[in-house]
């Protein structure tokens, strides 16, 4: 996974730039550091999330989130455990449940969804809204806590894929024809998420 922003490319290095021999590594803050010349330059090495996952990437800081579980090691038999059939078709093997059948595509009850793997809240009710395509739609997140990444599984259909920040479980896609104030569609399968009424 690339490191921050500030990733030094090698056109830098042609231009003389050399890393100081002041490199540390702090595992209990998972922080790396290292030095240039009149330079500091610090990022969070993150724990969670594949190397293949969006160079967008949430700040690890504004989730709002149950624990601090690292679930990278869940194994799948685990995941089996925890979760329905469907809901582990969908979250943990990128699966899309049938439009029009999901538990929560027509609910207007008020509340939070999380996400059904780790609990993460994802979605406020009061930014659902009827995009008419039978699968729960937001348009905004809570936070950080959902994160995107180019899905190329149809080759002809590029598409964003939505993924909880937090579990890297499989929510849906994210589209540019939602309403304001975003114009974002999040188009979320049921199957991924819990809603905790208020």
């Amino acid at each position: 996974m690339p490191m921050a922003s500030h990733s030094l490319s090698t056109s830098n290095f042609r231009l003389g730039l050399h890393l100081s021999s002041k490199t540390q590594l702090n595992s209990s803050s998972d922080r790396f550091q290292f030095s240039l010349p009149n330079t500091r330059i610090s990022s969070s090495i993150r724990a969670m999330g594949s190397s293949s996952s969006s160079s967008q990437k949430p700040d690890t800081t504004n989730h709002q989130k149950a624990g601090d579980r690292d679930y990278k090691s869940v194994s799948d038999q685990e995941w089996k455990k925890k979760l329905s059939g469907e809901q582990f078709y969908v979250t943990r093997q990128k699966g899309t449940e049938r439009a029009f059948t999901g538990e929560y595509w027509n609910t207007k009850t008020p509340g939070t969804y999380h996400c059904i793997c780790c609990d993460t809240p994802l979605f406020e009710s009061t930014t659902k809204f009827d995009s008419g395509t039978g699968w729960p739609s937001y348009y905004q997140p809570i936070g950080s806590n959902v994160k995107s990444k180019l899905d190329l599984s149809i080759i002809f259909m590029p598409r964003q894929e939505a993924l909880c920040a937090v579990c890297d479980a499989h929510l849906g896609h994210v589209f540019d024809d939602g309403p304001p104030p975003t114009g974002k569609r999040y188009c979320i399968n049921s199957a991924s998420l819990k809603l905790n009424p208020k």
